[in-house]
């Protein structure tokens, strides 16, 4: 896909990361190869995506680029429903490697940008981080209505 890209338009500014697999398999009697499909799905392919992306900006000199991870509530929380566990422990280790990834870009001297939004109003999130200004790093974005609804 990366290459597709490098070829056809020259490199990735920006990368969003919006991969999510669930299977219903619990921690006690879950299927390894359910496991592996959402280890590999939610936390290895961004991981590869997100390295991908930061080469090819890293190749063109683009330093103002971003790399958003849109991410699950699951990650910031454990529902008590067995079946969501392992999924959520995916989300988790989303969370984890982008500021990971924060610390990383940091650590490289580089203005380019790592965000973890979850899936609610993404669109908005995505214009609003997006819209920042280069010195403004957002790290973890959650959207809530601003009216109570019953």
């Amino acid at each position: 896909m990366f290459s597709a890209i490098r070829s056809q338009h020259s490199g990735v500014d920006i990368c969003i990361n919006n991969a999510g697999l669930a299977r219903p398999d619990t921690l006690l009697s879950g299927s390894t190869s359910g496991w592996k499909d959402m280890f590999n799905v939610n936390v290895l392919a961004l991981s590869i995506c997100t390295r991908e992306a930061y080469q090819s900006m890293k190749e063109r000199n683009v330093d103002d680029g971003h790399i958003i991870n849109i991410n699950s509530m699951s990650g910031h929380r454990v529902l008590p429903l067995s079946v969501t566990h392992f999924y959520s422990a995916t989300k988790y280790a989303v969370t984890a490697l982008t500021e990971g990834l924060r610390q990383e870009l940091r650590e490289a001297q580089t203005h380019i940008r790592a965000t973890c939004l979850k899936p609610e109003d993404v669109a908005e999130a995505v214009i609003y981080v997006l819209s920042t200004p280069p010195h403004i790093q957002i790290g973890d974005i959650q959207m809530r209505p601003t009216e109570q609804v019953t």
